[in-house]
């Protein structure tokens, strides 16, 4: 059994959270529980669903890569915002939210994960994000047809790939951007002349990339963020021996 402060401070000092003050999210622990932790669950987002399970699993912590709190969000507790804190008061249950510490974290964070999954090494910093590097590029010395990290996906994430294909076909060098990556991160993948692109959300930028002859790849926001929490989970039960687990809950976004 371990302190909450403990568990918050471990998670703080990790993640590194005062690196990312122009995050939207407002990251750490964002509704305390009981002071006693001995059961930590983790998932991509919180809702009414997955505070429910995780009262059904008598957790004691839910960790989540979107919390809350954000600071463009009407903070009034009132409405679905009112149910899911009682849910969480009432059930002694403490609310940790993260977001882009743990999209930009070179060992855990979504991007990292999502290139170690692939089986490309982190080679230099991407996607420049109010002035800080949130992500990577990588390469292999062992090039991938799209199709190849497309069954990656799709088996690992449960992704549903879309897919602009009018690059080269074999990867050497892929930047990603998990989540909503758009056109500023597809410019700078442009630049950078990789091999292909790697996002969450899907834009309209189909005859860019085409007149460009570039590739690119939308796995969905929801499917290339559930790696960073999964990550976390092992390295949280791992350093601090508590019983910690990731459920998935999928949206298909």
């Amino acid at each position: 059994m371990l302190h909450l402060e403990k568990v918050v401070s471990f998670l703080d000092t990790y993640l590194d959270i005062q690196s990312s003050k122009t995050d939207e999210s407002w990251n750490g622990l964002q509704v305390e529980g009981k002071s006693a932790v001995k059961k930590i669950m983790f998932t991509t987002d919180v809702g009414i669903e997955t505070i429910e399970k995780a009262i059904y699993y008598n957790v004691d912590m839910l960790v989540v890569h979107h919390g809350l709190l954000w600071k463009s969000v009407d903070p009034s507790v009132k409405g679905a915002n009112k149910k899911r804190i009682e849910l969480l008061l009432k059930n002694g249950i403490s609310l940790y939210g993260v977001h882009l510490p743990l999209d930009k974290h070179p060992e855990v964070g979504n991007n990292a994960q999502l290139l170690k999954i692939l089986g490309f090494k982190k080679y230099k910093p991407f996607a420049l994000y109010n002035g800080a590097y949130i992500s990577f590029i990588g390469r292999t010395n062992r090039p991938k047809t799209i199709i190849e990290i497309e069954n990656i996906l799709k088996k690992d994430l449960g992704a549903f790939c879309k897919t602009l294909s009018f690059g080269k076909k074999k990867i050497s060098t892929m930047a990603v951007c998990s989540g909503g990556g758009g056109y500023p991160q597809l410019m700078e993948a442009l630049r950078a002349d990789v091999d292909l692109y790697l996002t969450g959300d899907s834009t309209e930028f189909y005859h860019l990339v085409k007149d460009y002859q570039m590739n690119v790849i939308c796995a969905g926001h929801h499917a290339t963020e559930i790696v960073g929490v999964r990550a976390l989970a092992i390295v949280v039960k791992k350093e601090l021996k508590v019983d910690a687990f990731f459920i998935d809950f999928p949206t298909g976004l």
